[in-house]
Order: structure tokens, then sequence, then C-alpha cells
């Protein structure tokens, strides 16, 4: 694993703290203090290290850079980014103009990822509110 500035690093033991952190053993990290320094640093790992994916499984960051279409195939925008604030992943669509889309990212939200295709689709929430005051049923 490295660090944005090519920083080479060998984990010997890891085990999960919280959520999203964990607490790595680095071979190159001789003391506490050079530990320290390291707090937060974010640290990479080229994707032929990762282990494969299932059918239905996938890495956020294939998601990144895919279009989003509606049910229909309507163009919705772009896969920013994928969030997780504490209840359930986010899915942020950026949509023409810099506006962009928060969903739950959920099998009803993305019922479809096709990553081999380019795209994901994506059963737009109605909102049945809006739709009943402009007259739509």
């Amino acid at each position: 694993m490295h660090t944005a500035d090519g920083r080479r690093f060998t984990v010997t033991a890891a085990r999960a703290t919280k959520p999203d952190e964990a607490v790595l053993t680095l071979a190159e990290v001789a003391d506490r203090s050079h530990a320290e320094s390291l707090k937060g640093t974010e640290l990479y790992v080229a994707r032929a290290a990762l282990p494969a994916t299932d059918a239905d499984e996938f890495y956020h960051a294939d998601l990144i850079g895919l279009r989003a279409e509606d049910v229909e195939d309507r163009m919705l925008g772009t896969v920013k980014a994928i969030h997780n604030y504490g209840a359930s992943d986010v899915i942020e669509i950026e949509q023409a103009g810099g506006n962009t889309l928060l969903l739950a990212f959920t099998k009803e939200t993305v019922p479809a990822i096709e990553i081999d295709k380019g795209r994901i689709v994506v059963a737009v929430p109605r909102d049945d509110e809006a739709e009943r005051e402009h007259g739509v049923e």
C-alpha cells in the first residue's frame, strides 16, 4: 500500500475498530510517535491487490463516473460519489448543470448496476405530495 506522495508501507497486522476505521501495524513504522504522525493519512491499494467481487458485489470506486439512467433509459446524470453518513449508503448523482441528486443507495432505488455497460439504473422515488399539488395522480 502507498500514500499519495509515494511512501510505501507493508501491513503486518490489522484490526477493525469503528465503522470505516482500522488499526494497522506497518513494518516500516518503528515507534509510537511515527505512528501518530501518520494518523488520518490516506492509504491506497493497487486494484490488482483487491479480491475479486461476486456477481452482486462491487467496489464503490467502480461506480464513480457511471451513467445514471432512469428505468426508461433516460439520462439522469453521472455517479459522483457514494457516501455513508451513519444510517446507510447514499448515492450522489451529478446532473447536467452541476446540481446533485442524493438518494438512498438501496436495491429499490438502484435496482440495476451494470458496470460492464457503464451505467446504473435508478428508480427515482415519486414525490406524491408534489404530484398531487400539480394534479398528477
